[in-house]
């Protein structure tokens, strides 16, 4: 594995911070655009974001879907599953069979 140098990046709302990877996401407005409640504010960054850009915001809509249909959003790992399960229970809910 080919160690990539960190470059300084500054975002659109003037966040500063430094990244190895291509990817322009700012880790400041991340945190700041995470959700404070509800089941998605549970969730780590890439597994939430994953969630809102597939359209499910809401736990019904989680129902919706399969384990294998949510495992295959980029984002979400084996690590996720247990934290959307308990959050699907406590409101009498589950992942489609």
């Amino acid at each position: 594995m080919v160690k990539r140098e960190r470059t300084l990046r500054i975002c659109p709302v003037g966040h500063r911070y430094y990244k190895s990877t291509d990817c322009g996401t700012c880790p400041k407005c991340e945190q700041e655009n995470k959700p404070s409640e509800g089941f998605l504010s549970r969730l780590s960054s890439p597994a939430c974001n994953a969630l809102i850009n597939a359209g499910i915001t809401e736990l019904a809509q989680l129902a919706d879907y399969t384990e294998k249909e949510i495992l295959k959003l980029h984002g979400i790992g084996p690590a996720t599953l247990p934290t959307l399960k308990h959050a699907l229970l406590e409101k009498g809910l589950d992942f489609k069979s």
